[in-house]
Formats: C-alpha cells, structure tokens, sequence
C-alpha cells in the first residue's frame, strides 16, 4: 500500500504524520480518515479550493488535473507547479508527500 507523508502544518498536523493509504482513494479522504482535519467546504465536490495541497514527492503518479480543477487551482493561495486539490487527486500506487498550505481563500471556517 501507498504511503502518505503529511509535512509538519501548525494547526492541522503540528507533528506531520505518515500514514499507509488504499490506492484508490482521494487525499482528501485519507488525510481525513487519518485525523487532519483539510478543509473541504464544498464538500469535495471540486467547487472550491479549500483543500488545496502541494504534493511535494510523487505528483507524476496522480492523473493530471482535469480542466475544472486547473480553474479552481488559478484561485488558490500559494499555487506553485505541485497544487493539486486534494478531493480530485487520487492516490495510485507510489508513495505521496504532502504540504498543506498555510492559509485558504476561505474567508469563513465552521471549524473554528
């Protein structure tokens, strides 16, 4: 099974954390299941960018970002070469290292 590594983030993962993923399965859901807590305001329906991640090691094994989610990427704080959002990227088989974005374009968190 694929691992994924989630990099140090000061309130959702202050630690990092690693954990082993089934192929399959959105980052989105397996950062969840695995208790950091990515927004996900649109509720992963690929309408906002609140999950927003950088996928530090191994984005060549996701499928390429589809038309809908480069246009949501263009909104996104911090985008570099390694955005994916994390509800369409889909983990495969290789290993994932993650970086969460200090900061959202959500301007209002029911979390908080």
């Amino acid at each position: 099974m694929p691992t994924i590594t989630v990099m140090p983030h000061p309130e959702l993962c202050p630690e990092g954390t690693r954990f082993e993923v089934e192929s399959g399965v959105s980052v989105c859901d397996a950062l969840l299941r695995n208790k950091v807590d990515i927004e996900h305001a649109c509720e992963k329906s690929c309408a906002c960018t609140t999950c927003h991640v950088h996928v530090r090691t191994g984005l060549d094994s996701l499928e390429e970002a589809d038309e809908l989610e480069e246009d949501y990427l263009d909104k996104a704080w911090g985008l570099d070469p390694d955005s994916r959002l994390s509800c369409q990227a889909i983990v495969e088989k290789d290993d994932l290292v993650i970086e969460i974005p200090k900061y959202t374009i959500n301007m209002v968190s029911e979390n908080h």
